[in-house]
């Protein structure tokens, strides 16, 4: 895979996470909560609109869980557009690290709350960041 398409793919990866985040800002409001329900109903399977989410405790901690989202997406976006061009040695360790350290922490913390297939659904962020990574270091084309 090319430098740029691996760029692009980590970036759209990127863009996911930031959408992931501004998403989450809709949980703050009572009136855009809609959304942050049916994540919550789908993370504490099955569904059956027993878990809301609506206390102003919950509310706050969408708004702190969106800012470091989206706040993260932009870095992740950046290091993609600015760095990996030039280092992407150095940019695989560093996103790798930081999806791996997301991935373990929010997996035990969902299983600990009692909502295990939020680690099933978040696969896909992790893999959405991976395979690009890991195919540029294949054998497939030029090793980083």
């Amino acid at each position: 895979m090319s430098k740029e398409k691996t760029a692009g793919l980590l970036k759209a990866a990127s863009a996911v996470v930031v959408g992931a985040g501004v998403l989450g800002l809709l949980g703050t409001h009572p009136i855009t909560v809609w959304p942050a329900h049916q994540f919550i109903d789908l993370a504490f399977w099955p569904m059956d609109a027993a878990a809301s989410g609506s206390a102003s405790e919950a509310r706050l901690l969408w708004g702190i869980y969106a800012g470091i989202l989206a706040g993260w997406g932009v870095m992740l976006w950046q290091v993609a557009a600015r760095l990996f061009p030039k280092e992407p040695v150095l940019v695989r360790r560093i996103i790798l690290s930081s999806i791996c350290t997301w991935y373990v922490i929010d997996g035990a913390g969902s299983i600990m709350a009692g909502a295990p297939m939020n680690v099933v659904y978040n696969l896909f962020f992790l893999a959405i960041f991976v395979i690009p990574l890991l195919r540029r270091c294949s054998g497939r084309s030029t090793a980083v």
